[in-house]
């Protein structure tokens, strides 16, 4: 086990978790409380703080970051990839492994501003304060980029030891957030209080982030602190803290009050709500709009003594989405399938609601249209060019268009790199369900994303990172049947960000089948067909059970809901239908028909 350590090591920690301030640092606090308390803390943390410089924090780290506490190897210890539990994914030696370049987890360990440097333009001191600057691994502390902290909901990305990036479920905030492991998650919230106690001069200052309160009190937004609190309690100074805090102390001049004395957080913000008390179940959950590989839910939200974060959807008893709303399309179901879901309610505190009440739905019959219709992997565009033109070119029957495109950066072979353009297919057969493509950032600092557009009509887009490593992306459920057109557009200025397109692919879509499909052994049919008069008639046994008659386009969308159509007749009045080809289901059978 790791923590089975050494006499020596045991003797060390017992000796780190006893050092304390010098007698009389804290002084000038005693006896003060919130605001007071806070700005008495930021006069004396001030004092002898010396600046010591950015590349200064590649030394310092080699006293305030080893690891004595887990492996006990003196390696850096990298809060993104220190596993308290088992074996570190990968080590880094002090002074040896500075990034640099980076692709992956393990490549090299970076200086994390742990709140970002661009919210304060890299000014100093605040660029080089060790407090809260650590050695992390370089691709996570990319990806973890300038998000705010906080608990996420379903991540986008899962570092090797647990960290994670996703949409975030703390109470308040509904944007991106990172989220440490837990063993971090106090230290986090420490290094975030002293910097909003050193700075709280210059915080207004200094952009928020959705972080920063953009005051000098209480200097967090609420969200975010209330969250900080919450992780300060769950996850106490520990004896790696109380060593960096020392060894920074040695190395900078001052200290971190929160990792000396705990309480200091309650006294300046308060004291945390601990939430135990669950949500209500939602209720009033139905089902609609099938296609043959989604449904349509909504639902009467549930509530909470703070507040509900998330539902977690599921279908046949399997999670398939997280949502914060009250309404959500489940996709990737098979087609003449039916299925039973519910929802579930959560808090921020991750407390569940009991099952919200069973809706059930049956997807439509039609074909799934997985089969690969086509693949782009621009290895016959122009020869290599580095300025920005109009490159067009024809591969596998399809001709393509880039503007303001140049051909000399290559992914997996050669690739097209737009600047302020677009990619632009000629008209495809076979309609398009899924889109997969490679981006890479070649010229420009920041993340951002792409428009794809087919028919132009967006949607979706298409990501890339700051970090210039290369992302395969999907679009999935596109559905959109008969020819398309594919256009990838880049909406940024002309000196903006140049990104560059790889390995694009896309599956093919067909509209619903048209053959009648029975749930039983009883024969429907229907006429006129095409439709005469507005009038439908339809044949077949047992039509007064039928409760509900659902009509759709050819694209799946639905346009009318009739309930018990044939309680009286055999007809079902069309008036309102455009001219076209429609799709008619029923609880027990679908068919297609036309309308002139």
């Amino acid at each position: 086990m790791k923590r089975i350590l050494s006499f020596f090591l045991l003797s060390f920690t017992i000796i780190v978790v006893s050092a304390q301030a010098p007698v009389g640092y804290y002084d000038a606090a005693a006896g003060l409380t919130l605001a007071p308390l806070k700005t008495a803390l930021r006069g004396i943390i001030k004092q002898g703080h010396q600046d010591k410089g950015y590349n200064g924090l590649w030394t310092g780290y080699a006293t305030t970051d080893r690891d004595y506490f887990y492996e006990n190897d003196g390696k850096i210890l990298d809060i993104y990839s220190e596993n308290p539990n088992g074996q570190d994914p990968y080590s880094y030696t002090v002074g040896t492994n500075q990034c640099g370049q980076y692709n992956s987890e393990g490549d090299c360990y970076n200086r994390e501003h742990i709140v970002p440097q661009s919210f304060f333009n890299q000014q100093s001191p605040m660029v080089a304060d060790i407090h809260f600057i650590r050695p992390t691994d370089g691709k996570v502390n990319g990806m973890r980029s300038n998000f705010p902290f906080g608990k996420v909901g379903t991540p986008s990305f899962t570092s090797d030891n647990g960290s994670k990036l996703g949409n975030s479920v703390s109470q308040g905030y509904g944007g991106t957030v990172f989220e440490p492991i837990d063993a971090f998650k106090g230290d986090v919230a420490r290094m975030i209080f002293y910097f909003v106690t050193r700075y709280e001069v210059e915080l207004p200052g200094f952009s928020t982030g959705n972080m920063l309160g953009g005051n000098t009190y209480p200097g967090l937004q609420t969200w975010e602190l209330n969250q900080l609190l919450a992780w300060h309690t769950m996850d106490p100074v520990s004896a790696e803290e109380v060593a960096r805090n020392n060894a920074s102390y040695t190395y900078q001049g001052n200290r971190n009050p929160f990792i000396d004395n705990p309480a200091y957080a309650n006294q300046i913000w308060g004291t945390p709500v601990v939430d135990t008390q669950a949500p209500t179940a939602a209720t009033n959950l139905t089902a609609s709009n099938p296609t043959s590989n989604t449904v349509s839910l909504s639902w009467t939200a549930g509530t909470d003594n703070i507040g509900v974060a998330l539902y977690e959807v599921y279908a046949n008893g399997v999670l398939k989405t997280t949502v914060s709303g009250t309404t959500a399309t489940v996709q990737g179901l098979t087609p003449s399938t039916t299925y039973t879901f519910y929802v579930i309610a959560k808090d921020a505190a991750g407390n569940p609601s009991p099952q919200s009440n069973i809706a059930t739905e049956t997807t439509l019959a039609g074909q799934p249209g997985n089969t690969s219709c086509g693949t782009e992997n621009f290895e016959t565009i122009p020869g290599s060019a580095s300025n920005y033109e109009t490159r067009t070119w024809t591969n596998n029957n399809i001709s393509w268009t880039a503007t303001f495109a140049r051909t000399d950066e290559t992914i997996n072979g050669k690739a097209i790199t737009i600047r302020n353009g677009n990619l632009t297919s000629s008209t495809i057969t076979g309609g398009i369900q899924n889109l997969e493509i490679k981006t890479q950032l070649k010229y420009g600092s920041t993340a951002g994303t792409l428009n794809v557009l087919i028919n132009d009509v967006q949607v979706g887009t298409i990501a890339y990172t700051a970090d210039k490593t290369v992302s395969t992306l999907n679009i999935n459920n596109i559905n959109v049947s008969g020819n398309v057109v594919i256009k990838i557009v880049n909406p940024v200025s002309a000196s903006g960000n140049r990104v560059a397109l790889d390995d694009l692919t896309w599956t093919c879509y067909s509209v619903l089948g048209t053959s009648e499909v029975k749930k039983d052994k009883s024969e429907f049919s229907i006429y006129p067909n095409p439709v005469k008069n507005n009038e439908l008639f339809v044949k077949g046994e047992n039509l007064s059970k039928i409760s509900k008659v659902q009509i759709y386009d050819l694209s799946g969308k639905l346009i009318e809901v009739i309930e018990n159509p044939f309680k009286n007749s055999n007809k079902i009045n069309l008036k309102g239908l455009t001219k076209g080809n429609y799709i008619l289901k029923t609880d027990r059978f679908s068919t297609k028909f036309i309308v002139e």
